[in-house]
């Protein structure tokens, strides 16, 4: 029943839709979020790096030095701040910004927008921070292929590297996971359709071997729940009381673990919350 309601919910939005914007249909789902979100003000500690889930794929990366980053940012889901720096993948509007705010001074988009063939390339360091891409592809809604029009950006920060894995299509490659190197914290994708399917995004997160996990790009309780099962003899599980995450590489944690944030944003901290209560 819930596969039959996401399938025609990617259909109406596809037809809804003007031509062009074909792969829009994540747009639904955010389309009346506030256009911002509380964080918090609290500094970071030495050695550490504050990631908050304000929802669907954004995340706010705070560093020590105050290098910020909004993943994912968008023009229906942002936290409360400008950021220093803004990344963006393509596949569906609610993955980047066709208004981006002009005090951002870095804006990344995980595709090429020079009309020049081939991937996007960043390598940026700034203070403490540097942000990197590995391209990816993209599954168009007729099956073809995009080659080169989405990214997975990795942000190295206090000897932490995170991974963000974007509106990710299909499974890595040999040369996608050295690309990659080591990565401390993966933010996962957990939609299991709009994205890669259940069976692909295990394999992505099998392969790169990450400490933590955290789920995100969840429409409902179930498909939260459904990630969370599959993965549940691989790692521990651990829901967090608050969208904020501290991690530290001295502290990761010696047991592979999916942390679970409720997000800033009410209606990811809903999602959360009601697959709690299910699962308790």
């Amino acid at each position: 029943m819930v596969r039959t309601v996401v399938r025609a919910l990617m259909v109406l939005a596809v037809s809804s839709i003007a031509p062009g914007h074909a792969l829009d249909a994540c747009r639904l789902i955010t389309q009346h979020a506030p256009a911002a979100v509380p964080v918090s003000a609290a500094p970071v500690a030495r050695d550490e790096v504050r990631l908050t889930f304000i929802g669907h794929s954004t995340f706010l990366i705070e560093t020590q030095r105050g290098v910020t980053v909004e993943t994912d940012y968008n023009d229906y889901v942002r936290s409360g701040v400008v950021p220093t720096i803004a990344t963006m993948n393509r596949a569906h509007s609610t993955h980047h910004s066709f208004n981006p705010d002009p005090g951002i001074a870095h804006v990344l988009r995980g595709w090429r927008d020079d009309g020049v063939p081939g991937p996007a390339e960043h390598d940026l360091t700034i203070a403490d921070l540097r942000v990197r891409n590995v391209a990816t592809n993209i599954r168009g809604f007729g099956g073809d292929t995009a080659r080169d029009l989405n990214s997975i950006f990795v942000f190295e920060s206090a000897g932490l590297c995170i991974g963000h894995l974007g509106h990710l299509h299909h499974t890595l490659s040999r040369e996608h996971l050295r690309e990659l190197g080591r990565i401390d914290v993966l933010l996962v994708p957990v939609d299991g359709s709009f994205t890669l399917d259940l069976d692909g995004m295990m394999e992505v997160v099998t392969a790169l071997q990450s400490s933590i996990v955290v789920p995100m790009h969840m429409f409902s309780p179930w498909t939260l729940a459904r990630f969370v099962d599959r993965a549940r003899g691989q790692f521990r599980i651990d829901r967090a009381a608050s969208p904020h995450l501290i991690v530290s590489r001295g502290r990761l944690p010696a047991e592979p673990t999916i942390v679970v944030l409720p997000g800033a944003h009410p209606r990811y901290e809903r999602i959360v919350r009601s697959w709690t209560d299910r699962s308790n």
